[in-house]
């Protein structure tokens, strides 16, 4: 009889046992926040050019740090940062805590290490040689690092300003950096211990001194033998070291790196939080996160306690309770990465545009920014899209900005200030012809070129600059338009048909023309233009630019000669060969990679081309092409982004085209429909609306559209309006593994 009752007991324990295996298999593992989803290192390893970087900061605040060194395959780190100035930038002051012989000393140390562990808001590492453990948290202009020393060594720690001073007065290290045109970063440290001794460090060695000037300024504060744990607190200004120390006071006085952490970790599931997602794989979600993270680099408020340094006039500002914001690079960053703001923060996307109307008046001319950075407006690449991100937002219900100046701005920057890319200088002659000619004339292959306007390093890039600026005058016709400015409306909508001036009626390309309206000849779409491109176009070639039209997808068409013309060309780009060995090609294309035919996935210019389907009546097409594009082109690996991720310009494709749909015009408020990647996508929005997209048995297998509807009614179009979304609600798709071919027709 005990044996019965063992055995079942054992019956019963078994059963129960499976009940659980069972009931947590199918409830799934505990959920992760957003912001574990997140890995910084996806992309640090670059197919040809500029990999990603690892970044550690807040969501667009002004602190922003990484590990310091050449590549991720780097097996050193050059000392410890304390701020990165600018995407991509390097460190403006290092820290390098040391133990070892003074005549080791060096103003940047360069350490072995081990052990890393990154996150959005924390960074840990283990200088194994030095046997000095690191750990770092931050907030939005301040952060502390704590080091362990396992050495019974006297400990160092060596403070550097690369281009400018250090300065001890008894209780904290204060300095700047000069960076460029005038622009300084200031620092504002101070230690937990105070240190055995002070010294400046030069090419002679140490010397007693509590303060350094000049290249690689250095201060060396030793501490005693047996030290085992420091902790530095410090903040970093823009306008001097007193509101360096203010900002230190504010947010990370008293506070542990585990506390900033903790809080940094809250700020980054808010902000990745307001898009939930759910479904997909686990590095489906990782891609997607990390690309929303990214989003959040750039540009960065530098608001410090009320008031902010522009270095669009060189002064310091008040900012009358509106943050101030810089480093946006809008050649590319309009496409997407304004829309997906414009989506989930609004009310930062006004702020942003305001700071923009702001640049514009302190600089000299008028004139909206197109790179406004830490040190004012570089002025890079073609074209002046920041209009398009004043008239998307417009057009989609932002109003807390001041749409009247920002147009007067934006109309300078095109009409007033040169078309050549690369430059600030005023209109000239290349200028004046393109008002009498639209469009920019071509030199042949080997010309010489006479305008001063184009910058020494630079060509003129007429079809680039011809195609970029049609679409800039469309936006600014719309402008016009809402301003009930009807003259200039007219004109500047005249003008955005200008691309129809350089295409090429017989091989329908963009081609381009000499000052005498003749087509260059001889001419290959695929190398004629020199490194880049650039004598024609602009880092891609004439294949990419073919489809530059965003603002008239349907005249493209026409002059195409049909949707079914269109479809063929578009199909023609994706199988098109590269025309070289891929060592020849890069070599004089290096941006023009993430290559399926011609088409560059790795290129701005292209994040709309896998859409056009969909203005050509074949949408499966489009569904096809996405999901093809982001599962081979964005992994979560080292090698996961296939080009240049300028700080969310491309990050936002992956955002927009994951969820289901992307903002192929921006200024037009629509957004043309994917393949959504996702079971369910929740949008928080600003309004406190929520926007569904329920994608029934959405898979890699499931990829095609079947049916769809919007808030029950069905929807036979390939797109949606901003309103739609605004107004809350829910888009369902039936997805399914095989086209349905009718679907997005009407």
């Amino acid at each position: 009889m005990k044996q019965l009752v063992k055995i079942a007991l054992f019956v019963l324990a078994i059963a129960f046992l499976a009940s659980c295996t069972t009931s947590t298999a199918e409830s799934g593992s505990v959920a992760k926040e957003p912001v574990e989803y997140v890995n910084p290192y996806m992309g640090n390893i670059s197919h040809l050019l500029v990999p990603t970087f690892p970044t550690i900061h807040l969501p667009n605040s002004l602190l922003r740090v990484y590990p310091e060194r050449r590549d991720y395959t780097e097996i050193e780190l050059n000392g410890l940062p304390l701020i990165v100035t600018s995407h991509r930038g390097s460190s403006a002051f290092n820290l390098s805590p040391f133990q070892g012989e003074e005549r080791e000393l060096r103003p940047v140390i360069q350490f072995r290490y081990d052990q890393e562990e990154l996150t959005p808001y924390s960074y840990s590492v283990y200088l194994d040689e030095q046997n000095i453990q690191v750990d770092y948290g931050l907030s939005h202009q301040s952060a502390v690092y704590e080091i362990q020393f396992e050495k019974d060594a006297p400990a160092y720690l060596i403070l550097n300003s690369k281009n400018g001073g250090m300065n001890w007065d008894g209780k904290a290290i204060s300095g700047y950096q000069l960076i460029e045109n005038n622009t300084k970063v200031y620092l504002y440290m101070v230690p937990a211990e105070l240190p055995q001794q002070v010294s400046s460090l030069n090419r002679s060695g140490l010397s007693e001194a509590t303060s350094a000037e000049g290249r690689n300024a250095s201060l060396v504060l030793k501490y005693p033998a047996g030290t085992k744990t420091l902790a530095l607190h410090y903040g970093i200004s823009f306008i001097d070291e007193q509101q360096a120390k203010a900002n230190m006071e504010r947010e990370v006085a008293g506070k542990t790196v585990a506390a900033l952490q903790e809080a940094g970790r809250a700020a980054w599931n808010d902000a990745l939080g307001k898009i939930a997602v759910k479904g997909g794989t686990n590095d489906e979600q990782t891609v997607f996160y990390t690309s929303l993270y990214r989003c959040y680099e750039r540009p960065v408020c530098i608001s410090e306690g009320g008031r902010y340094y522009s270095a669009f006039d060189g002064t310091v500002h008040e900012d009358n309770g509106r943050p101030f914001y810089t480093d946006d690079w809008i050649w590319d960053s309009y496409r997407a990465h304004h829309p997906l703001r414009v989506l989930i923060d609004s009310k930062k996307e006004e702020d942003i545009l305001n700071s923009f109307v702001l640049m514009s008046e302190q600089m000299d001319n008028f004139w909206w920014p197109t790179f406004p950075e830490i040190t004012g407006d570089s002025r890079r690449m073609n074209s002046n899209h920041g209009v398009a991100s004043v008239i998307d937002a417009y057009r989609k219900g932002l109003r807390n900005f001041d749409l009247e100046k920002a147009y007067e701005a934006c109309k300078g920057a095109i009409t007033e200030k040169t078309l050549a890319p690369w430059s600030g200088m005023p209109a000239g002659k290349m200028d004046q012809f393109y008002k009498d000619h639209g469009y920019i004339p071509a030199l042949y292959e080997g010309e010489k070129e006479t305008i001063p306007e184009v910058h020494s390093f630079e060509r003129r890039q007429p079809v680039a600059v011809t195609l970029g600026t049609s679409y800039d005058e469309w936006c600014l016709s719309q402008i016009a338009e809402e301003l009930g400015k009807d003259e200039d409306a007219e004109y500047f909508k005249k003008a955005s048909f200008n691309y129809r001036n350089i295409f090429n009626e017989e091989t329908k390309f963009f081609h381009p023309k000499d000052k005498d309206g003749k087509f260059i000849e001889p001419f290959d779409y695929k190398f004629s233009g020199g490194m880049g491109a650039r004598g024609y176009y602009g880092e891609n070639n004439a294949w990419v630019y073919r489809w530059d039209v965003q603002h008239n997808i349907p005249d493209l068409i026409n002059l195409m000669g049909g949707n079914e013309e269109f479809v063929k060309n578009l199909d023609a780009m994706f199988t098109e060969p590269l025309g070289r060995g891929k060592y020849a090609f890069y070599a004089q294309l290096p941006d023009h990679t993430g290559n399926v035919g011609q088409f560059s996935m790795a290129n701005e210019p292209s994040l709309h081309i896998p859409y056009l389907y969909n203005m050509a009546g074949q949408p499966w097409k489009t569904q096809k092409r996405l999901r093809k594009l982001l599962h081979e082109w964005f992994r979560n690996d080292l090698m996961g982004v296939p080009g240049d991720e300028d700080g969310g310009g491309m990050s936002a494709f992956v955002v927009f085209s994951s969820m289901g749909f992307y903002p192929v015009t921006p200024g037009e408020p629509v957004y043309t429909i994917g393949s959504p990647m996702f079971e369910h996508v929740s949008i928080t929005l600003e309004n406190g609306k929520t926007f569904e997209v329920e994608a029934t048995n959405a898979s890699d297998v499931n990829k095609y559209i079947q049916s769809a509807s919007l808030n029950g009614e069905a929807l036979d179009t390939p797109w949606i309006s901003h309103e739609d979304i605004q107004n809350g609600g829910k888009l369902v798709f039936e997805m399914g593994p095989k086209a349905n071919k009718m679907w997005g027709l009407e």
